[in-house]
């Protein structure tokens, strides 16, 4: 039993870097901590605590990590400083040895953060806690609000699949997931919060069920029917695990928005193979039909990576022109980065920062010519949004069941409730539609 009276009065600051998942977690951790007694630091107030929830998707994501490390370092000198998520699994001693990092702990440990505070006492240097990633296998639940109306539940954890530019399986473990039955007890608690929106998380959420037996497809016709849960949004699934019955059962369902994120990675199908990604374009295509076939206005967001080794300058307008023809709403685009312990490092042919930066250019070009367009078709239709707090003054912002976002004139009353509004034309930044409640 841990001694939570010393806890008592403490403060604590959280600081995430990342994916949705990290900042469902770094809630979780946020919620429990305070359950032990310890508040959230006010601004401006030292803390006494420090949480750094990191990320290494990319070298510049680790960097990013010892800055915010840095930073924290002085803003709260004195305190108890926890490295915890990807960049922390992967390269713990590094992190342990960051001036003022007092504990490390990988991806196994992250759940179980009260067990290795102590006395918060400091340390001379960091003490690092990990798991071999092979030896992870504890799923850690969550099902948490962020700052703004929706919640963020997790299902599923790590993945199997090793495509040669990435190390989260080595980050986050093999595919897990919880129980159909415990999730669903989650949706429900947050109903009872008054929660109406649910972003459905993981690392490789298609993949769910691989250690219940239980599948995907499963957990959507359960959660559809947590009452009080208006909606319900997939974060991200690989195109090869999106089935049509999946599709076919969000175009009719009670709660599932006709919102999709779906990785595509590359549009050429020679990088495809050289990524090691488990599809080709032909089936990316089908996908993205079969979507518009059942739900003509469903928003479809893709995740595109430039640079990667390998990527001709041929491959890329084979791949540009594949993505200029598809229906989709709007690109992700990341830049290529080298990651040491990749199979991705075998492969010839290296792509300047400038030539990545040049295609990534290109490609944020077409996003924004496909998401305008898409949001224009929507001027002076009715649609339902969900509104979000605000900053006192300021407009309020929402987003249709299609994640169409919406400017809306600031009204407290309206915070987290769903209201019907006519769509007016763009704002001034061309960031949302103007709504008017109806």
């Amino acid at each position: 039993m841990i001694d939570t009276t010393i806890f008592q009065n403490k403060t604590a600051v959280y600081y995430t870097l990342g994916c949705k998942l990290n900042f469902s977690e770094t809630s979780t951790i946020g919620r429990i901590l305070k359950e032990a007694g310890i508040r959230t630091a006010r601004k401006g107030e030292k803390a006494d605590i420090c949480v750094v929830n990191t990320c290494s998707v990319t070298e510049v994501a680790d960097k990013k990590c010892r800055q915010a490390i840095h930073r924290l370092t002085k803003q709260h000198p004195g305190a108890f400083v926890v490295v915890t998520g990807c960049y922390a699994q992967l390269k713990p001693e590094q992190v342990a040895n960051i001036e003022g990092v007092d504990l490390v702990l990988g991806a196994e440990q992250k759940g179980e953060l009260m067990n290795y505070l102590g006395n918060l006492e400091k340390h001379e240097k960091g003490e690092a806690i990990t798991t071999a990633t092979k030896d992870i296998r504890s799923f850690s639940p969550s099902c948490s609000r962020g700052d703004r109306t929706r919640y963020f539940l997790k299902v599923q954890d790590g993945c199997d699949y090793f495509c040669s530019y990435c190390t989260i399986p080595f980050a986050r473990g093999r595919s897990r997931n919880g129980r159909i039955e415990d999730i669903v007890a989650q949706a429900r608690r947050a109903a009872g919060e008054g929660g109406k929106e649910i972003v459905i998380t993981g690392v490789n959420i298609g993949d769910f069920g691989k250690t219940t037996g239980e599948t995907f497809f499963d957990l959507v016709k359960e959660l559809d029917k947590v009452e009080g849960i208006e909606r319900y949004r997939i974060s991200s699934i690989e195109p090869n695990l999106l089935t049509d019955e999946i599709i076919e059962y969000v175009s009719r369902s009670r709660a599932f928005m006709p919102h999709f994120h779906i990785p595509l990675q590359s549009g050429s199908d020679d990088v495809l193979k050289l990524m090691r990604r488990r599809y080709d374009t032909a089936l990316f295509a089908s996908k993205i039909r079969k979507i518009k076939e059942m739900m003509p206005d469903a928003f479809i967001g893709v995740d595109v990576i430039v640079g990667t080794r390998g990527e001709t300058e041929l491959y890329f307008e084979d791949a540009y022109r594949f993505i200029e023809g598809l229906e989709v709403t709007q690109l992700h685009v990341f830049s290529y980065s080298e990651r040491p312990g990749t199979q991705a490092l075998k492969i010839d042919h290296v792509v300047s920062p400038e030539e990545k930066h040049r295609r990534s250019q290109r490609l944020l070009a077409l996003s924004d010519e496909k998401t305008k367009a898409f949001y224009a078709r929507h001027i002076g239709k009715e649609a339902i949004v969900l509104a979000e707090k605000s900053k006192a003054g300021m407009p309020m912002h929402g987003f249709t069941d299609n994640y169409i976002r919406v400017e809306l004139e600031h009204d407290d009353a309206l915070d987290n409730k769903l209201v019907r509004v006519k769509l007016g034309d763009f704002n001034e930044d061309g960031t949302a539609l103007k709504g008017t409640i109806i």
